[in-house]
Formats: structure tokens, C-alpha cells, sequence
């Protein structure tokens, strides 16, 4: 059921407007002796996830006694990025999520039913899978928090998502990936009901149930007319129908739909969340349906330093590289140690654009950063940063179209994690 519910594409929610949302819907759920809270990692700061819980806590006090990023196989948070992302939070309530060692198995979705919802794209079990703190903390209230926002290995990020691979394990991550690759990124993105989404409902439905799990989902998104990023809803509730409002309001909210494709794309990483090409590759992602043939896709990375923020995962990219759906497939099928990485293997698929336009990444020359032979030995374009940002400046370029002095013209994106950009003739409602 719905506990609470407000939102819309011309609403701003600040602050006060978040904890009068929040606390309206925890007084309904009454009182709670023991509380998991599970909110995104760093990766997504903007989603105002970390001051919800915050306030969570400010409302339940000592009963609420472990926070869980929801890490999926993102890097543990670092003592920094927990005080800036939940201020005064304890961070002695931080667990850190291990994908590989810390979950279990809460039942097992049968292969005919993954075949049937990805159109015979895949046919094998997938597990539900949640960190053990889940099933054995013996909490009376779960609260899974995040943003609700296009994504490319679901089509709207969230809801169940942030459970069974936020908590995931190895096995039900790499499978999940790997079913919304073989189905098509592009046939999903912005989309709330997909065959990985049918996949986590099923879940949800045969395995979860007993677990006391309310979502806190906001919209978010940036206002081209001001350029500053502002909360659009929140949605609070227990079942498919908090996931299906918020998700019809993302679409309005981060969904731009263009006339023509694009020639030229300059995304820019903010240094303080991109720091992978696991997480700048949503400068592909995000793009790729706006992206015309043979165009090009610059994206300025001050802080990369690695491509995968999972060792393995980096070492596997780094061996396999971004070469196309029939290379990654025929690299799964001659070796086991990528066919036991499935997650990667989607990554790869993820992060080719097939030839049909370039990318050129362009890192930071800070110590330790990606090199120009790092980054083109994975199948990328390189260009000196120092070059390109003197052409194309982030601090002067306006998100959208830009027209330079010499009569160039770009479109710029200052964060490609808080939307999705489609040719009208690429994308299928």
C-alpha cells in the first residue's frame, strides 16, 4: 500500500517538505523496535537518499541499528563520502555489503519463467539473492531508500533493485546483467516493466514477502532552466504501485526526447562519483539512443583511475576490453572465467557502441589515473584533458545544446546519471 505520495514535474521538495513526507508515512507504519536502513552508495549522492536516512534516524533513535549501502558491487563507502552523504549519522551504523561472500539465497526464479519474460533471449535460474542481515537481523522494518531514475540493466532503477542487487550476490547480479544485455539496453532503458524487472517482481512475490520492506523512492532531476538538480516527488509504500508512480514521474522528469540525433556529445564526470569507466560508461548508456552514426561521444573524467571498482571485474575488462556483442559473446563462450562473471560480460556489451559512433575518454593526470594506453587498450578513444576542456569548458557549456564561437555546436551533459536521452526514432514507448 501507499503510505505516502506527492510529486510532480514542476514541484521542488526541499528539505523540511522531505521529513514532513517521511515521518507522515513512518507514523503510520507505528512504532518499530528494530530498523535496517538501506540506502544507495556515494554513486548516488543527488537522490537526497542520505539525508532520508538521516532522518529516519532522527526518528527512530537507537531502534534504528544498521544502514546497508546498498553497494552491489561498488567499493565499500569511505569514511568521507559517509559524513557528506549522511551528515550526522553514526557511522558506526555502516555495514559494508560483500557481494561475493556476505549473502544467501531466498529462492530460486525457474529458468522457463527467465525465458519467457526475455523473449528467449536466456534460459537459466536466477537466484534471489540478499546480504544475510536481511533474512537474519530479525528486523520489524526495512526501509529501502533511493531514486527512482532510467537505468540500463533494468529500465528504471530502484525499488527491488536496490535489494536483490544493491544486497545482491555474485550470482544474481551477473545473471541479472546479463539478461537485460541479451534482451537489449536499448529495448529497456526508461521503460518500468522489463523482463530483469518481471524477474525481481517474481522474486519479490514467491521469496520476499516476509520481509518487512518499505520503499522511500524520490525523483530527481536537473532543471535545465537554473541548472541546479531539484527533488521532484517522493513516493513511500510496500508494493509495485509506489515503484509504478515514481517511475511515470522519472520518465517526465529525466527522459528528454529529441528531434534529431546528435553529432557531438560532451559529458562531464563529476570527479566526486565518477571514478570508473563501471560508472562513467553512463556517459554511453544514457546517450546512445541520441547519439547519430558515425558521431562522437567526448567525456571529460578527471577522476578515472580504474575501469571495474571490483578487482576481478577491472582485471576482466581490462583483459577483454569494449569490442562489440559477437566479440563479448565468443569470449564468454571460449572462457569459463568470464562466463562465471556474467555481470562483466553485460558491462562489455553495455559499454560498446557496436561502431556505430566513437567514444573518446579523456582522465585526469593525477597520479594513478588511466592512462592513454589503458584506455585505448580497452577499445577507447584517448584526447589530453587539459585540450579538450580548454575547447569545451564544463564551467562556461549549458546542459543541452551549445552553439561555440567558431560555430561548432555540442550537446553537453553535466551528469549522465540523472537522465536519459533518446532520438525520437530510436526510442520505443
Amino acid at each position: 500500500m501507499m503510505y505516502y505520495e506527492k510529486g510532480g514535474a514542476g514541484l521542488e521538495l526541499g528539505a523540511s517538505d522531505l521529513k514532513e513526507g517521511l515521518y507522515a508515512a513512518l507514523e503510520k507504519l507505528g512504532t518499530k523496535q528494530k530498523v535496517l536502513a538501506i540506502p544507495p552508495d556515494y554513486t548516488r549522492l543527488p537522490s537526497r537518499s542520505g539525508e532520508l536516512t538521516e532522518m529516519a534516524w532522527h526518528y527512530y533513535g537507537d531502534a534504528l541499528t544498521d544502514v546497508l549501502p546498498a553497494l552491489g558491487t561498488h567499493s565499500p563507502m569511505t569514511a568521507h563520502q559517509i559524513g557528506h552523504m549522511f551528515g550526522s549519522l553514526p557511522a558506526s551504523l555502516i555495514r559494508d555489503h560483500d557481494w561475493r561472500n556476505d549473502v544467501v539465497t531466498l529462492g530460486t526464479v525457474p529458468a522457463s519463467y527467465v525465458k519467457e519474460v526475455s523473449e528467449g533471449a536466456v534460459e537459466f535460474p536466477w537466484p534471489a539473492q540478499v546480504n544475510k542481515l536481511l533474512r537474519d537481523g530479525n528486523f520489524d522494518l526495512i526501509l529501502s531508500i533511493g531514486q527512482v531514475v532510467p537505468h540500463e540493466v533494468v529500465g528504471m532503477a530502484n525499488y527491488n533493485k536496490n535489494i536483490f542487487v544493491g544486497t545482491g550476490g555474485s550470482e544474481g547480479i551477473n545473471k541479472s546483467h546479463f539478461i537485460g544485455a541479451a534482451y537489449g539496453m536499448e529495448r529497456m532503458m526508461g521503460h518500468a516493466d522489463t523482463p530483469v524487472r518481471r524477474v525481481f517482481n517474481y522474486a519479490s512475490e514467491h521469496f520476499a514477502k516476509h520481509l518487512p520492506i518499505v520503499y522511500v523512492q524520490t525523483v530527481v532531476g536537473l532543471d535545465k532552466t537554473d541548472g541546479i538538480v531539484k527533488t521532484r516527488g517522493l513516493f513511500i509504500g510496500d508494493d509495485f504501485e509506489v515503484f509504478d508512480k515514481a517511475a511515470k514521474l522519472a520518465l517526465q522528469v529525466n527522459f528528454e526526447m529529441l528531434d534529431r540525433p546528435l553529432k557531438k556529445v560532451v559529458v562531464y564526470l563529476d570527479p566526486t562519483e565518477f571514478k570508473s569507466t563501471w560508472l562513467g560508461n553512463k556517459s554511453i548508456y544514457r546517450t546512445r539512443m541520441a547519439i547519430d552514426d558515425n558521431g562522437e561521444l567526448i567525456v571529460l573524467a578527471p577522476a578515472l583511475k580504474e575501469f571495474g571498482e571490483d578487482k576481478e571485474i577491472d582485471r576482466l575488462i581490462r583483459k577483454y576490453g569494449y569490442f562489440g556483442t559477437p566479440a563479448t559473446l565468443k569470449a564468454c563462450d571460449e572462457n569459463e572465467e568470464l562466463r562465471r562473471n556474467l555481470g562483466a560480460a553485460a558491462h562489455l556489451i553495455h559499454g560498446s557502441t557496436e561502431g556505430r559512433f566513437s567514444v573518446t575518454y579523456c582522465p585526469g593526470k593525477q597520479a594513478g589515473n588511466l592512462s592513454r594506453e589503458e584506455i585505448i587498450s580497452v577499445g577507447f578513444n584517448y584526447a589530453d584533458i587539459d585540450e579538450v576542456t580548454a575547447r569545451y569548458k564544463p564551467d562556461q557549456l549549458k546542459d543541452g545544446f551549445n552553439i561555440l564561437p567558431d560555430g561548432e555546436e555540442i550537446f553537453y551533459i553535466s551528469n549522465p546519471a540523472l537522465g536519459l536521452w533518446a532520438y525520437k526514432e530510436r526510442f520505443k514507448y
